[in-house]
């Protein structure tokens, strides 16, 4: 495993390039960059016909320079490490301290490839990765810059701590999408190994992690919590956001079941209370009186006839 302990944990968990790969790297970026200058050379050749030998001598020192020194130094620049035959073996150069190179580090190299690759057809390379513990060309020893290995077998990762319990969802609405992968990248690493450092060196990286990650999110660590915690929270953010984007709908997109709402009957007013009457006293019944010849002849009988 690697012995490289950098400041800004860009490659820790990675190991140092060794001679086969880089081998194989160079001779990736020597077929593409010399396809690169016959091309240019014959088109030089077409358009240089009227010149005189001095100038064509010169213009093809020029596009000597150009392509073979000055195209592997403006790729390494741009794509801070990375050329086509690093890309190809997932390698990188990065600085002594792990941040990526500048072009005073891919001017160094490039010169002194001219010298111990070009020059020597790589056999001084060679010799010194050979003797070098971290497979080192002098051209990384005057630059101050390492190969590394950036893709580590699936085996060999260790999984990222969960962040504590009380910090599980904290930062659900945080805007991570202009942290770079190379930020995460040295996070997930450092958390991976946080362990196996020093602890003052591993709270320093920490703070400085944490202080680069609140930078790209527009929101400080809160206060109280550790650096550390910090960053497992929101790389657990980030892990739960790529599952559910993998393998279901965000929780937005997910219907809420909600209480079916029940037809209740129309209210129904009470009934009108009936208004008191006074109670009506109750009188006894009369027989109904009967006049004239009515009254005669329903009189009752009593055995006396009247005389005619």
């Amino acid at each position: 495993m690697s012995e490289l302990v950098t400041g800004d944990a860009v490659v820790l968990g990675l190991r140092p390039a060794k001679l086969p790969s880089r081998a194989l790297a160079l001779a990736i970026d020597l077929v593409a960059v010399g396809s690169v200058f016959v091309l240019v050379s014959i088109g030089l050749a077409i358009a240089t016909v009227t010149l005189d030998e001095a100038a064509v001598a010169a213009v093809t020192v020029a596009t000597f320079l150009l392509v073979l020194v000055g195209a592997p130094v403006a790729v390494e620049t741009l794509s801070h490490g990375r050329s086509l035959g690093k890309l190809a073996c997932g390698l990188r150069v990065v600085r002594d301290d792990g941040g990526p190179i500048r072009f005073r580090h891919a001017l160094v190299r490039g010169a002194m490839g001219m010298v111990e690759i070009l020059a020597t057809l790589g056999a001084v390379a060679a010799v010194a990765s050979l003797v070098s513990a971290r497979g080192r060309r002098l051209g990384d020893v005057f630059a101050g810059t390492l190969v590394v290995r950036e893709r580590v077998p699936a085996g060999r990762a260790a999984a990222v701590p969960p962040p504590p319990p009380w910090l599980v969802g904290r930062f659900a609405g945080l805007d991570l999408s202009a942290v770079p992968d190379d930020l995460w990248l040295a996070v997930r690493q450092y958390l991976t190994r946080m362990h196996q450092l020093d602890a003052v060196v591993g709270r320093d990286m920490s703070q400085r992690l944490a202080g680069e990650l609140a930078a790209r999110t527009g929101v400080p660590a809160p206060v109280g919590v550790p650096a550390a915690a910090f960053l497992a929270s929101v790389v657990h953010e980030r892990q739960a956001r790529d599952a559910r984007r993998a393998f279901g709908a965000t929780p937005a997109a997910v219907p809420t079941a909600h209480p079916v709402p029940r037809a209740h009957p129309a209210p129904v007013s009470p009934p009108a209370p009936a208004q008191a009457h006074p109670a009506q006293p109750v009188l006894p019944e009369r027989a109904p009186e009967v006049q004239g010849a009515d009254a005669a002849v329903r009189a009752p009988s009593s055995g006396f006839v009247p005389p005619a």
